[in-house]
């Protein structure tokens, strides 16, 4: 089936004209988008903080590796069982940190995603340890990427979009309001952070599909940092600007390639002038509407064409001259 897709791929991108590194751009965009969406669940629309999700992300893609490796499975099962188990573990995480209060699960989840790199270091006959796993399956070619990212987008808008995900802005908005009207606080808590778990495992399962290797130190803090960069860069509440910021910090770095020693500083300085000059974001709380394009473009045609001078007001000029 790999070979299937790669073919496949090879087909598409010769249509297309797409060279080898316009594919991994294109194959990264696709994974951040995924992280950057079960971030956005969690951080914009339910206002939670998590520095744990690329624990998440480790954990999708070491199961998924060594299921595809050692176990031989295939490597679409492999994927949705790595992304699975990097829910059930949000979830029994979940169940433990969602009861406390203020700061104390934002810094609960960033020891346990420093546990999970220094678990996979330690653990070399399973995972390779700090030297990495290697002999990955390609399987994520720049078409089934997309394929991924589109599916993810349209499962989150789904999901957001449905009752659940109202009771997830409510929370956010005023959490004793929500629960006031019959809304159970602590389970949709736990329902969003197990969903971002899910998207980052899914994404770590497409990243260590497309590097063929894995090591424990591509998911420390630092990544944990970027998403949460990018969703607030993005806006906050907004699926598709979501997208849009994983986009702008997945390209802009290769664009500025001479730069990428100040990455980390630029994502800084980036977050500052946002909260500074656009609190919510690039795209908060609104989502891309073609319709909405349209409108203002009309409205603006309409504030540049002149205005009919009125009938009566032609005749008061006339008897002035």
């Amino acid at each position: 089936m790999i070979e299937l897709f790669n073919s496949a791929n090879d087909a598409v991108c010769g249509f297309l004209g797409i060279n080898s590194y316009l594919q991994g751009v294109i194959v990264m965009v696709c994974i951040n988008v995924i992280a950057v969406l079960g971030m956005s669940v969690l951080t914009g629309f339910t206002r939670l903080f998590s520095f744990g999700n690329a624990g998440f992300m480790s954990i999708g893609a070491y199961t998924t590796a060594i299921l595809a490796v050692q176990f031989k499975v295939n490597f679409l099962l492999a994927i949705i069982i790595g992304a699975l188990f990097a829910g059930l573990v949000a979830y029994l995480l979940g169940s433990i940190t969602l009861r406390l209060n203020g700061d104390y699960f934002l810094i609960t989840c960033l020891g346990f995603g420093e546990c999970v790199r220094v678990l996979f270091n330690y653990t070399k006959n399973l995972t390779g340890g700090s030297a990495g796993y290697p002999g990955i399956p390609p399987y994520s070619s720049m078409l089934f990427s997309v394929i991924c990212a589109v599916i993810a987008f349209f499962v989150a808008w789904r999901f957001i979009h449905s009752k659940y995900g109202r009771n997830l802005t409510s929370i956010r908005e005023n959490a004793m309001a929500a629960e006031a009207v019959g809304v159970n606080a602590y389970r949709t808590k736990r329902m969003s952070f197990t969903f971002s778990a899910i998207y980052a495992g899914w994404a770590g399962a497409l990243y260590g599909g497309y590097l063929m290797y894995i090591v424990p130190s591509s998911f420390n803090l630092a990544k944990s940092c970027e998403l949460i960069t990018t969703t607030v860069i993005g806006g906050l509440g907004s699926l598709t600007g979501s997208v849009l910021g994983a986009i702008i910090v997945t390209v802009l770095p290769e664009v500025f390639r001479a730069l990428a020693n100040y990455r980390m500083l630029l994502y800084g300085i980036a977050v500052v002038m946002i909260i500074m000059f656009k609190p919510s974001g690039l795209y908060g709380y609104k989502e891309f509407s073609i319709k909405r394009i349209i409108a203002f473009f009309r409205n603006l045609g309409k504030k540049k064409a002149p205005q009919p001078v009125a009938a009566s007001e032609q005749g008061e000029e006339a008897e002035k001259k």
